[in-house]
């Protein structure tokens, strides 16, 4: 499996801070942003890794990581998102690096508590289709959640004004080949996008797609609120632990039915 990290856009909702920098490369305590997505994939075992960068400034990535000896990897892959096209459109980017194999894809801004092997090794293990993270918040509207009927998963909404369930997708997602296809499939949201839950919808309608519940914290780092809380979190209780004796070893997965 390879990895892909998603590291584009302009980080609007950190200006100025971000106005002469990637926001992926602004401090997490003791580490820039854009280390604790690679390690995680590291953690899972994942060693082909690209890094979508983007804005005026993502040579400074090339320069930082190099290509990934602080990672323990001999070579790390770039490639340049133009634009803020949305997620879906910076993972089509990937299609030629992926090659016909399956990806783990994790958002540039993501930061767990532990880690996400348990749900890579399970996603293996699908003849195909995809798996994503959920994890239960309190501030829903934030993000694209999953309307949960049971053992299903009926639908995804982005960023609903009125969520159907507090069960957050988070920005950790598992696809076979097919995600590539699906995305040229995608027409621009609303916002001009294209959108991520669009394509795990697509999943969805072919019952193709399983669910696992996050061990640990979790929290993006994309507004100045949940910065303060990530760099808290991390100073705290420490990230990317690679040995996790809770539920995660228990992973709740779920196949959603037809």
């Amino acid at each position: 499996m390879k990895g892909v990290v998603l590291a584009g856009g302009t980080g609007s909702r950190l200006f100025p801070i971000t106005r002469v920098t990637n926001k992926h490369l602004l401090p997490v305590y003791d580490k820039p942003m854009v280390y604790y997505p690679i390690q995680t994939l590291v953690n899972a075992g994942i060693q082909e890794i690209l890094l979508v960068t983007g804005g005026k400034n993502a040579g400074e990535s090339l320069r930082l990581l190099g290509n990934g000896r602080d990672f323990g990897l001999k070579h790390i892959n770039y490639t340049y998102q133009e634009g803020e096209g949305g997620i879906a459109e910076a993972l089509g980017l990937a299609e030629h690096f992926a090659d016909g194999e399956p990806v783990c894809v994790i958002l540039g801004d993501n930061i767990i508590e532990n880690n996400v092997r348990h749900a890579v090794e399970n996603f293996k293990k699908q003849s195909h289709g995809a798996k994503i993270l959920l994890k239960e918040v309190q501030d829903a509207e934030r993000f694209g959640v999953a309307e949960i009927c049971g053992n299903r998963v009926v639908s995804i909404e982005e960023k609903p004004r009125n969520p159907k369930s507090n069960y957050a997708v988070i920005g950790i997602y598992l696809y076979d080949a097919t995600v590539f296809q699906k995305i040229r499939r995608l027409k621009p949201s609303g916002r001009g996008e294209l959108e991520i839950t669009d394509v795990n919808n697509f999943y969805v309608e072919e019952g193709t797609l399983t669910y696992e519940i996050l061990d640990g914290w979790w929290t993006d780092a994309g507004t100045f609120e949940s910065l303060l809380r990530a760099n808290n979190l991390v100073a705290e209780t420490g990230a990317n632990k690679i040995s996790s004796q809770g539920p995660s070893e228990r992973a709740l997965t779920r196949e959603v039915a037809r």
